[in-house]
């Protein structure tokens, strides 16, 4: 992925090193072929921290049209790392700057869903 092979050293991080080792393993499919509750680029999310129950929901988007006042997070934060690729009703855990999280995907919302 070029946005993040493009990165200035000092914008790698741990998180974007480790999108790239999973887009290495990634099969590449038709955007059409992936089902609608899959969280991919321009995807509004509403996510659940499972520790304190506190709901956050957000459109994730390309570095250069993140905003938290949108409520827009880039798909190199590492939220939005953790997230890509993970389905509605998933629970995953991830290491977040501020520790471990355990996040509840609540809802998916794509292009093809608002159709």
């Amino acid at each position: 992925m070029s946005i993040i092979a493009n990165l200035p050293n000092s914008e790698k991080t741990k998180e974007t090193r480790q999108l790239l080792v999973e887009l290495d393993k990634a099969e590449k499919v038709d955007i059409l072929k992936i089902p609608n509750d899959i969280i991919r680029l321009n995807s509004f999310v509403e996510i659940m921290d499972m520790d304190t129950e506190k709901r956050s929901n957000f459109e994730l988007t390309f570095p250069k049209m993140a905003s938290l006042e949108l409520k827009r997070i880039s798909i190199l934060a590492p939220l939005g790392v953790a997230l890509i690729g993970f389905q509605e009703g998933m629970i995953i855990d991830w290491v977040l700057p501020g520790g471990a999280r355990k996040i509840k995907i609540l809802k998916v919302i794509n292009e093809q869903t608002k159709a």
